[in-house]
């Protein structure tokens, strides 16, 4: 029995060469291949130094199980899968990254035809237990091999499409600080700004899989420094900051001051909402009122989903939403074929800058202001649910609203918070938020932890 340890809610995730090595990502390609019984599936890969290999191995187990056509795209960000997959008119796609886990690990992330996300309860699971059980034998045909996979430069025709969301004739000469991290950020930028009027300050543009600068986690406090200084030292505009994968992007303003995730929904929301009146807009339920407060007073419908990927793509695809946000920086747009995108947040941001004349700081400062935070704290706990449940009872009595979309919500008036078990590692999540009154989020964050952590 192969060790399918690697396998998760969302994803394929785990350390090389231990949880995931080639022997089971031939196994991955035909697993996939017998599942979906597709006839096209695009392929691609991040920086990782096993990723190449990775890659090679599924594209054989996908032709092995019988698919006609294998699209290989090469070193590319996860979203250009995506594309790809849509884009080609391809029935799957695999992306091997592991966004923004350490250097030893790598993974998959899977879609099935017009991008729509492979996770537990829509086929990832079926595809663990093939792998698991089933005896796959390698023809080691290189010639087949060779005929039925194709190498396809995909980044004109994605270039192409990324542009279209913006009015390249309204932009203006800006600074902008791009921080690639060694991942594959560097390489998707470079596709674009030949386009673009923008001045970029290039920081660990090459790609390179020993992540000599760290691992690219800008939602990690202590990467952020380098970032911050290089938009301060070169007076830039913004400074902008990609995980591994570049499918989630991190903004600071020009006095280097990280920008939370949750500001930029509220933000992208007034963007598509100007250029689309009336749209519905996804968010999720950890933080909510400032995006409610912007969406409904620029005529639009805020809605609600379960936090993850896989939820807030079925639910945009139900809703028919514009745009959807999560506030740990993946950002859902519609005509990306209902997928996140790393690529447009600070594009549509950079638009905004250009056209209004304002600042990105005076853009969220109100918003701050009105809606303070206590950004999303982990607590490490032997029973997660039995420290919620300890939460809850010492809450529920008070409180004024009761949710349950995502975790427990409780909200108490000028107040309220979002507590939930994490899919992947044995932590509980807290956010708090307010309506204008910070020392009140610091209050009853402590007063939450003391309860969380006992």
């Amino acid at each position: 029995m192969t060790n399918v340890k690697a396998f998760k809610a969302y994803d394929v995730r785990g350390k090389v060469p231990s949880e995931l090595n080639d022997e089971i990502a031939y196994k991955v390609g035909r697993a996939f291949a017998q599942f979906l019984k597709p006839k096209k599936v695009v392929v691609g890969f991040d920086a990782r130094l096993s990723s190449e290999s990775l890659a090679k191995n599924v594209r054989e187990g996908l032709i092995d199980g019988g698919v006609d056509e294998v699209v290989d795209i090469s070193l590319c960000g996860t979203e250009m899968v995506y594309f790809a997959t849509s884009h080609l008119k391809a029935d799957g796609g695999i992306m091997i990254t592991a966004s923004h886990n350490p250097k030893e690990y790598n993974g998959m992330k899977f879609v099935r035809e017009e991008s729509r996300p492979i996770s537990g309860d829509t086929g990832l699971n079926d595809i663990r237990d093939l792998v698991a059980n089933t005896e796959y034998t390698k023809s080691n045909n290189d010639s087949l091999y060779a005929q039925k996979s194709k190498r396809y430069d995909i980044y004109p025709e994605y270039a192409k499409h990324i542009l279209g969301y913006i009015d390249t004739k309204a932009l203006k000469k800006i600074k902008i600080v791009a921080n690639a991290g060694n991942g594959v950020g560097g390489k998707m930028v470079e596709a674009i700004k030949q386009y673009l009027p923008f001045e970029f300050v290039e920081v660990h543009f090459n790609p390179d899989g020993t992540f000599p600068n760290g691992i690219p986690n800008p939602l990690l406090v202590e990467n952020r420094d380098e970032t911050a200084k290089a938009v301060v030292d070169n007076k830039a505009d913004i400074g902008v900051a990609w995980d591994g994968d570049a499918d989630r992007c991190f903004l600071f303003d020009s006095e280097g001051k990280f920008i939370e995730g949750y500001y930029i929904v509220g933000l992208l929301a007034q963007v598509f909402l100007q250029k689309f009146p009336g749209s519905k807009i996804i968010h999720d339920p950890r933080l909510i009122y400032n995006t409610i407060d912007i969406v409904k007073s620029l005529g639009g419908t805020p809605v609600m989903s379960k936090t993850g990927h896989a939820f807030i793509k079925e639910r945009m695809r139900k809703e028919d939403a514009i745009y959807g946000g999560e506030m740990s920086a993946h950002h859902y747009f519609r005509d990306f074929s209902y997928c996140d995108s790393g690529m447009l947040p600070w594009l549509l941001i950079a638009e905004l800058l250009c056209t209004s004349g304002k600042s990105l700081a005076q853009f969220v400062k109100d918003a701050e202001a009105k809606y303070p935070i206590s950004g999303e704290i982990n607590s490490e706990v032997a029973d997660a649910n039995a420290a919620v449940q300890c939460v809850y009872e010492a809450y529920k009595d008070k409180a004024e609203g009761e949710d349950r979309t995502d975790g427990i919500s409780l909200s108490f008036g000028n107040w309220r918070f979002n507590l939930r078990c994490s899919n992947t590692e044995p932590v509980v999540r807290l956010n708090v938020e307010s309506k204008g009154d910070k020392a009140l989020v610091d209050e009853k964050t402590k007063e939450i932890l003391a309860i969380l952590r006992k």
